[in-house]
């Protein structure tokens, strides 16, 4: 069903406070599961009814379409990255802690909810109508974030390898890179053989800021360890992490 034919949410999906509310965060998590499995073309609301246990009829009643479900669980997903980095970003002025808390923001998300993730890359590009220039928005706003913090980072230590002409890397060349890092975890991340989410998190932006600083700028240890206390004081209490995402 086109977007024009159903109601429009211009909001992220309410934290789950009343019956009604923690029923549509858990239509979301088995549509998510669904979507995951089997794709946003191969799966059908029938399949979300088998596997929630919830008939097609009170499905409907929350999601008037699977393009509907597939728009929430999509802005759902970025709206709580978004939030989360924008609380964690809060706690540190120093650059490069702030792009490390990038990183770990989104890496932290990506391990604990990979399915979401998976959805998220897989589907990117299947909503063209109204939701989709919303959700084309919102990841703009995400990248414009990045963009902004490797601005600081090489503003303050006048880097002169993110260039651009020839002669240096893009910004955009880095950022870019730096998501097609952490944006692919969910197909090899494998809980219990690979590290968790903090020590993910410090490799990838090792990787990153060696790149861009052209160099084996690594921070000191002892300075490496003041930032990453500065990362985990700047992180939602760990009861935050226990909500429904």
């Amino acid at each position: 069903m086109p977007a024009s034919g159903t109601s429009r949410a211009s909001a992220p999906l309410p934290a789950p406070d009343t019956r009604f509310d923690r029923r549509l965060a858990e239509i979301l998590d088995y549509a998510t599961e669904v979507f995951a499995e089997k794709g946003y073309e191969g799966a059908s609301m029938r399949d979300l009814s088998r596997l929630s246990g919830i008939s097609l009829a009170g499905l409907y009643y929350y999601f008037a379409s699977k393009e509907k479900l597939l728009y929430f669980i999509q802005h759902h997903t970025f709206s709580t990255i978004i939030a989360r980095l924008r609380e964690r970003l809060a706690g540190s002025d120093d650059p490069e802690t702030r792009i490390r808390i990038f990183v770990h923001n989104h890496v932290d998300y990506s391990v604990t909810r990979q399915k979401a993730m998976k959805v998220l890359s897989h589907e990117d590009d299947v909503l063209k109508n109204s939701y989709g220039t919303e959700l084309a928005a919102i990841k703009r706003q995400y990248y414009h974030i990045c963009v902004g913090l490797v601005d600081e980072l090489a503003q303050a230590e006048k880097l002169k390898t993110l260039r651009s002409d020839a002669s240096g890397i893009s910004r955009r060349t880095a950022v870019m890179g730096l998501f097609g890092m952490m944006n692919w975890l969910y197909t090899w991340y494998k809980p219990g053989v690979d590290s968790g989410a903090e020590v993910l998190a410090r490799e990838i932006s090792d990787i990153f800021l060696r790149g861009i600083r052209g160099d084996s700028g690594i921070a000191s240890p002892g300075r490496a360890d003041r930032r990453r206390a500065q990362i985990k004081t700047a992180s939602p209490r760990q009861s935050e992490r226990k909500k429904r995402s």
